[in-house]
């Protein structure tokens, strides 16, 4: 199975570019987006063969996500498990096949003054919870722009970023606490030791071309799956977006 995850900065912009053509080129079998920016009715996609499911932000033009799948899931669920208005922003979409899940998230971000840190240190205590919970039913493929850099090898500049949004002490625990109560990152997994290799850079001048980016999407996946991984890729040559795809391939 060819799973996509895309942080696609706007999927209006993105599909007057290159969307649409990549996503036949690749063909996957489920494709999720993050930071869609729209609401319901500004886009009409006709992407045959794939069942849409799109979850909006209240706020106009910020967040969302949605999920475009081959496979008709058993069920579709918008939000954290808890009630829907304790989760405005769209962030998260999941979705029950025969033997697994499959949640596609846009994290929070801290913001640059890290004034929104605490709302997303509370944000990763009930996705830790959640997750975990859906592990004990069945397996879980979770993907998306996760807005934090785990290691030092992850982005460019790690000295001179230590601190900073997405590379706090408090964010990267987060992700660690994640992966120790067993999950993988099934990238690093695979390739424990490749450096240069971002999903994301700044629209500052010349910064992508010089590949100076951070590796902040990722798919996660529980532990017991580590078996059924092919192979974890990341599309850097794909634009459209300040972030690129990356791809799992997984025989599940």
């Amino acid at each position: 199975m060819k799973l996509v995850s895309w942080n696609v900065n706007g999927i209006r912009a993105c599909v007057r570019k290159v969307f649409l053509d990549y996503f036949h080129d690749v063909d996957a079998d489920i494709f999720c987006l993050q930071e869609t920016k729209l609401q319901e009715g500004q886009i009409d996609l006709d992407l045959e063969g794939y069942h849409q499911y799109w979850n909006y932000a209240e706020k106009k033009g910020y967040s969302g996500t949605a999920v475009f799948t081959k496979r008709e899931p058993l069920s579709v669920t918008y939000g954290l498990g808890e009630d829907e208005d304790s989760e405005p922003e769209g962030r998260i979409i999941t979705l029950e096949f025969e033997t697994f899940y499959m949640v596609t998230m846009y994290t929070p971000n801290a913001k640059r003054d890290l004034s929104r840190l605490d709302y997303r240190l509370e944000w990763e205590g009930r996705v830790l919870n959640y997750l975990t919970a859906l592990d004990k039913v069945k397996p879980v493929l979770f993907c998306g722009d996760l807005n934090v850099a785990h290691q030092e090898i992850d982005l460019k500049n790690p000295k001179s970023n230590t601190g900073n949004s997405g590379f706090t002490d408090e964010e990267r625990q987060c992700m660690t606490e994640l992966l120790d109560a067993g999950f993988i990152d099934t990238f690093r997994h695979l390739y424990p030791e490749k450096t240069d290799h971002y999903t994301w850079w700044s629209y500052m001048r010349n910064v992508r071309e010089r590949n100076i980016g951070w590796r902040i999407d990722y798919f996660i996946a529980s532990e017991r799956l580590a078996s059924s991984l092919n192979d974890a890729d990341i599309h850097a040559h794909v634009l459209g977006s300040d972030h690129c795809p990356i791809l799992l391939d997984i025989e599940i």
